[in-house]
């Protein structure tokens, strides 16, 4: 049984939610309100504007080592992450951004590095939703 289907589009991995964003408007009141009340670690980026918040126990790389945990970020809130995001990781931005403009969305903020780390960008989906893509930089 192909649950995926018969297209060569269907039958690849899906792409799976690895991150949050939390837009804020005064980033240390915010920070004291999500380690007060859920015990969330904070590290604080302030060069970037930006915070990682530890949700869930992580190894090294800072992978959360619970099977289905994610861990998120907080940054200030304005244009296009005015609320709450989710963040898919994807092989490629550029391939997700052909796929997402065919079935009905577009692309907000273009492809863009983040440290040594990866890639960044954000789009709009078929229902007006604001969400983030990640590709991790090859090594």
């Amino acid at each position: 049984m192909n649950l995926a289907g018969s297209s060569p589009e269907m039958s690849r991995m899906p792409d799976s939610v690895v991150h949050f964003e939390i837009p804020v408007d005064n980033m240390g009141r915010a920070q004291k309100f999500y380690k007060d009340t859920f015990g969330w670690s904070i590290n604080a980026i302030p060069e970037m504007g930006y915070a990682l918040l530890g949700t869930t126990p992580s190894g090294e790389d800072g992978r959360p080592t619970q099977p289905g945990a994610i861990n998120g970020g907080m940054l200030e809130r304005e244009d296009p992450v005015k609320h709450t995001v989710v963040t898919i990781n994807v092989a490629s931005i550029d391939e997700a951004e052909k796929r997402i403009q065919k079935n009905g969305g577009k692309m907000i903020r273009k492809k863009m590095p983040v440290g040594d780390m990866g890639f960044a960008a954000y789009f709009q989906d078929s229902e007006g939703n604001i969400v983030g893509l990640w590709e991790t930089k090859a090594q």
